[in-house]
């Protein structure tokens, strides 16, 4: 992985190293063709031209033509850092094109554009559950989007989190962790209590994994042998918050990264970047899934290191 971050910073110091140098030589070749043309016979020498040497001007042809190269170059540099960001981060961010459920809401849930959202969990919390999400896909016209609140009574393995808009404070999604299961699992309802799929940890993998599956898909088994294809497969590294969220056709949907060098359990920071047409909604609930699991993990290793 260094290997691979070093190559790709060599290459982009050769690449300005190049550009810098045509832009170096680019004033001396102009200086060079304005002399070569002062050597030139001028309009005046010949008797039948009938137009002055100001009808013709090569400088401004010139200047169009550097500014163009100019563009060019900026355009090449700035695909250059866009591809090397997404193979570092695992891939690249495309449209849902087939969302596998209803929208948790029509007015939130899917746009046409990638969207960016800032997951912020509050520091001081009743619940130890809460969040604040932030819109800032327009770093000048950052909004709040939705909070997500925790249950104020807690029981052993049983946890519930909803979120409700910031605009009117309507209840879009509620997650509900299931009591006996295999392996930890988060049911995902409607606002009016539907039910509409659920999200689990793998249980055999070589690494952390979390799949989302369809309600009314099919399948059972507790080891996913026999189950359907996931709607969702959310890989990565975990510890680092840094993972993707694939769907059934194995493209990258949405992205999640760590916002910040220093995270704590009690207050954890993300931002999570959504495709176009991919449902903003159910990809935050399950972040919050996923960091309640953590969090609960690692508060069991610390009880059995003290302990």
């Amino acid at each position: 992985m260094l290997f691979i971050i070093f190559y790709f910073f060599l290459t982009i110091l050769v690449s300005l190293n190049n550009e810098a140098t045509a832009f170096t030589t680019a004033p001396q070749q102009q200086q060079q063709q304005q002399q070569h043309s002062s050597l030139l016979p001028t309009a005046s020498s010949f008797p039948r031209w009938s137009g002055t040497a100001s009808s013709y001007s090569s400088p401004p042809f010139n200047q169009h033509h550097q500014h163009q190269q100019q563009r060019s170059t900026t355009t090449k540099l700035r695909n250059f850092f866009d591809a090397v960001g997404d193979l570092l981060q695992g891939g690249k961010l495309e449209a849902e094109t087939k969302l596998p459920h209803e929208p948790f809401c029509g007015e939130l849930s899917c746009s046409g554009e990638v969207r960016t959202f800032a997951v912020r969990e509050r520091p001081i919390s009743f619940t130890g559950e809460d969040f604040d999400i932030v819109d800032i896909t327009q770093p000048s016209q950052q909004s709040d989007f939705v909070r997500v609140r925790g249950a104020m009574l807690h029981l052993p393995g049983k946890d519930k989190m909803r979120i409700f808009s910031s605009t009117n404070g309507e209840n879009l999604v509620t997650m509900d962790r299931v009591l006996i299961a295999a392996t930890p699992s988060y049911d995902l309802y409607r606002s009016d209590g539907t039910k509409i799929g659920w999200i689990e940890k793998k249980l055999i993998s070589l690494m952390d994994t979390f799949d989302v599956y369809m309600e009314g898909e099919g399948g059972f088994g507790v080891t996913g042998l026999f189950k359907p294809t996931p709607a969702y497969r959310i890989e990565g590294d975990f510890l680092d918050r840094n993972f993707n969220f694939k769907n059934a056709e194995g493209k990258i949907v949405a992205r999640v990264n760590m916002d910040g060098w220093v995270q704590l359990d009690m207050m954890n920071h993300y931002q999570v970047q959504v495709g176009e047409g991919m449902d903003a909604l159910m990809a935050l609930a399950c972040v919050c899934c996923i960091d309640e699991e953590f969090d609960e993990e690692h508060q069991k290793r610390r009880e059995e290191r003290e302990g």
